[in-house]
């Protein structure tokens, strides 16, 4: 059983579908990170394991669903249903096999407009600073991945807010992991959700200065 922790804050639309389609031999645990649409309740009632965080940020809803993890391979997703849960296979497969120590998702847009140009360009932006800093063959900052939870804990990440994921990605580098990079289809959110990065300019700017600021480090 691969665990397959889920961020989560007002995504309540998104879930019931999401949470059907996770895979046979997969374990959806969510993690609500102050929703006021009753998020928590409707992932419970689609059977889904679920801890609460009061801490606010990204990073800190994704630190306490590895704690919360069992040991072995862990997968991470955003809850927002742009991803397809039978694309983890993509992800776990090279860790599970011992190919790879981190697989992280390309994001390959379904359509257009389903992935804000400003969002991708500093996207672009922070990748190419991420390689020119690791030397990693990254392209995409993104929010699919997977690693052992043991080795995840190990690398004692600090950021609780939106640079968790480019945090991840410099001390991985950092400390000798083999890295892969694989395509993963990116969908729209589900209706009646919206992106705290992507889906507004000030919202990917927050992302950017937390991410700039951990590249500083």
């Amino acid at each position: 059983m691969i665990d397959v922790v889920l961020p989560c804050r007002d995504e309540a639309p998104a879930l019931p579908g999401l949470l059907s389609r996770i895979p046979p031999g997969y374990r959806a645990i969510v993690v609500d990170n102050g929703s006021t649409d009753g998020s928590a309740e409707v992932a419970r009632a689609a059977g889904a394991e679920v801890i609460t965080v009061d801490r606010p940020g990204y990073g800190a809803a994704v630190h306490a669903g590895i704690e919360a993890a069992a040991d072995g391979p862990v997968c991470v997703m955003d809850a927002d249903g742009s991803f397809d849960p039978a694309q983890l296979r993509l992800v776990a497969d090279p860790v599970r096999t011992g190919a790879a120590t981190l697989a992280v998702g390309r994001r390959r847009p379904v359509g257009r407009g389903v992935w804000p140009l400003h969002a991708r360009i500093a996207n672009a932006g922070l990748a190419w600073r991420l390689r020119r800093t690791t030397g990693l063959g990254v392209h995409d900052i993104g929010p699919m991945r997977c690693a052992y939870r043991a080795d995840l804990l190990a690398l004692d990440l600090r950021d609780r807010r939106f640079g968790y994921p480019l945090e991840l990605l410099i001390a991985a580098g950092r400390a000798g992991w083999r890295v892969v990079e694989v395509d993963v289809d990116y969908h729209p959110r589900a209706a009646g959700t919206r992106s705290k990065v992507t889906g507004t300019v000030r919202g990917t700017a927050r992302a950017i200065r937390d991410m700039s600021a951990v590249l500083a480090r």
